[in-house]
């Protein structure tokens, strides 16, 4: 069996801006990708709320820094086939970071991570796939949008500057963007269309790099 690691958000742990709780199981968009690519395949979602790719939120109630909680990840998943990256939303916060620059960079660091991982007992390191979420749309939630004051137009480079670090580390890359709108709920989150529509339009890449 092949194992997908898939390490995000709140995009990937599922949260819906409508109730201000979670997405239904099968709405989420790794419980799409899960369906589509049948029993063979085990599709871990690993979803946090405010995770980072690489910094400190210190606001949060828990630890949120992607590079800090990813090789305890690793280990507790390994072998894995694919570790597939969505972050960077949260890096848009300007309590955080606030520039897709230093999201880019922070993607390359988990990239490195995964890449120099002891992965042990002989098992082979994944591939990883880097996904650019959906960009920040504009919203009339007044805390949404001071939180994210400025990430429009950041959020918006996201899908190119990922574009080029996965091809520079020999990566797979998918745009969410081209198959996603976030919602003016918030302008940062996704409803129900919007999450399965991530699952299905990741099938075929995913498929394509475990060789199915």
């Amino acid at each position: 069996m092949k194992s997908v690691l898939c390490y995000g958000d709140s995009l990937t742990w599922g949260y819906d801006p409508e109730n201000m709780g979670r997405h239904a199981y099968e709405d989420r968009w790794t419980s799409v990708l899960q369906r589509a690519l049948g029993t063979e395949v085990n599709v871990i979602a690993e979803g946090l709320n405010g995770r980072t790719t690489a910094y400190d939120d210190h606001l949060a109630d828990c630890d949120r820094n992607g590079v800090k909680l990813l090789p305890s990840v690793l280990e507790t998943h390994k072998p894995l086939d694919l570790v597939i990256l969505m972050l960077g939303t949260n890096d848009m916060k300007q309590s955080v970071a606030g520039t897709a620059i230093a999201a880019a960079k922070g993607i390359g660091r988990l990239i490195r991570q995964i890449r120099l991982h002891d992965w042990g007992f002989d098992f082979d390191g994944p591939d990883v796939l880097v996904v650019s979420p959906p960009p920040v749309c504009e919203t009339a939630n007044a805390a949404f949008a001071a939180t994210f004051r400025g990430a429009l137009d950041e959020s918006a480079m996201l899908a190119s500057l990922y574009r080029d670090l996965a091809d520079e580390n020999g990566c797979g890359f998918f745009d969410a963007g081209l198959v996603a709108k976030t919602t003016p709920l918030d302008g940062i989150h996704l409803d129900a269309a919007n999450t399965r529509a991530i699952g299905r339009g990741l099938e075929p890449v995913v498929r394509m790099m475990l060789g199915l």
